[in-house]
């Protein structure tokens, strides 16, 4: 009788360890990476082929062939059944080839610890992937972890390509976050002083008056009447109408007494537009947040209690949107920044915001002023976000605003105010998507962990 000799296998392959769908987008890019640089891959969103019993094939590959195993890290990923038993296969597999190193952390999250890795060294992922995979490149040389001519699998793309949305060459209505300019005030005036004024004390009384007014030269502009400036400014001293100019002449041409040219002239009227909006936010109570350019202007409990949905859209179309909630021990607040324009036509683009703050209970407690902690807990918590979900929090936010309004009045004036549509316009878009483009108001908030539910055991934290 002969004995069958044991198979013997060449160990070349890094192995990921990753969890189903959570890491597939991650894998997608990091793996054809690797194989730019001479490493062989292996990875179950493409390495398995139809007909092949996956569970075998993925841990004969780990147990016979795998020559590192880079493991996704993040609690969601780590507490997965099929992600532990590839970790008990690992952990033989460094006492029995010797290589204390050969489990990899990649942190895409931070993730608690984990039994049997949680002294490990890992590889940061979570803020600059590019980043992260200079330092793992830099880890396999140091290992001496081989690596061969550079192949990338095509397949990588292509299944990229399978799961992208397919268009249809039929044209879809899509809502924009461009609110229109209804109306604005006829006529902008100049006003200049009668006698003598400090300068740097009528800039100042600029700031801090009650409508937008903009300096220029020894005097200023603005929609106000000249009773409303002298009333307004008297104690810097007595002022008088220089110019009465007609805003869109103004816009277009500029003037001439006082002389200005049109871009400066249209950059002033954005100026006034845009401080009108920031007064009406804060005069409403809304919470202002300085990002790297704008304010955002966030809803808080003098609005709206925490988890309560706004009611917005249509009559007969009624659906409703959170716009304050608690998530993983924090305080979320939807906010939007207004940045106005006079081309193609006058209107605000309207960007949302997300504010985080401590949870002191349901009340709101200090604001993390790490803009850095801030865009983190973005990315976490907002990520299983669809753009339905978006856009219902931007029609909530605009139908908290206006009331039973049409548009939104920003006074820049006594009895004068820019007017805003208190809904979105609409664009036509040449194509569409086989998506369905119906959201119910059942499914505006599916992430349940979102919103601080306790997350499912097969979701992710």
């Amino acid at each position: 009788m002969t004995l069958e000799a044991t198979p013997t296998f060449e160990r070349n392959v890094v192995f990921i360890s990753k969890g189903t769908p959570d890491d597939d987008q991650f894998v997608l890019w990091l793996a054809p990476r690797l194989e730019a640089q001479g490493y062989k891959v292996f990875a179950d969103i493409l390495s398995l082929q139809p007909g092949d019993r996956w569970r075998r094939e993925i841990t004969g590959t780990l147990q016979n062939k795998a020559i590192k195993m880079l493991l996704c890290c993040s609690d969601a990923t780590l507490a997965k059944t099929g992600v532990q038993e590839e970790i008990g296969i690992a952990e033989d597999l460094v006492k029995q080839l010797k290589d204390p190193k050969f489990i990899i952390p990649l942190r895409l999250q931070s993730f608690k610890k984990f039994f049997g890795i949680g002294e490990l060294q890992y590889v940061d992922f979570e803020n600059r992937w590019a980043a992260g995979l200079a330092d793992l490149l830099d880890a396999l040389r140091k290992q001496n972890v081989l690596c061969g001519t550079p192949a990338i699998n095509s397949n990588w793309e292509n299944y990229r390509r399978r799961n992208e949305i397919k268009l249809e060459n039929a044209p879809e209505r899509l809502t924009s976050n461009w609110v229109r300019v209804a109306a604005i005030p006829d006529t902008i005036r100049y006003f200049y002083p009668t006698g003598s004024v400090n300068h740097g004390a009528m800039q100042q009384e600029c700031r801090d008056f009650q409508f937008p007014a903009e300096p220029y030269l020894r005097g200023f502009f603005s929609f106000c009447t000249i009773g409303e400036v002298n009333q307004g400014f008297s104690s810097i001293g007595r002022f008088a109408v220089g110019a009465e100019i007609p805003v869109l002449d103004f816009c277009e041409h500029g003037a001439q007494d006082p002389f200005i040219q049109s871009r400066e002239a249209s950059n002033l009227v954005l100026s006034i537009a845009r401080r009108s909006w920031e007064n009406y936010c804060r005069q409403r109570g809304l919470l202002d947040y300085f990002y790297s350019q704008l304010p955002g202007f966030h809803i808080t409990d003098k609005q709206i209690e925490l988890g309560k949905k706004v009611p917005w859209g249509k009559q007969g179309e009624r659906r409703s949107s959170m716009l304050r909630n608690k998530a993983q021990g924090k305080i979320w607040q939807f906010g939007v920044s207004a940045l106005p324009n006079l081309w193609p036509f006058p209107h605000f683009r309207l960007k949302a915001r997300v504010l985080f703050a401590e949870a002191e209970g349901d009340r709101m407690g200090e604001i993390f002023d790490d803009k850095k902690l801030q865009h983190r807990y973005r990315r976490r918590i907002c990520k299983g976000w669809r753009n339905k979900q978006w856009h219902g929090r931007l029609m909530a936010f605009l139908e908290l605003l206006s009331g039973d309004e049409a548009t939104i009045r920003l006074p820049v004036a006594s009895e004068q105010f820019i007017k805003l549509d208190a809904t979105p316009m609409l664009f036509t878009s040449p194509v569409t998507t086989v998506l369905p483009n119906i959201l119910d108001d059942a499914d505006e908030e599916p992430d349940d962990d979102t919103f601080g539910l306790p997350p499912p055991d097969d979701e992710e934290d």
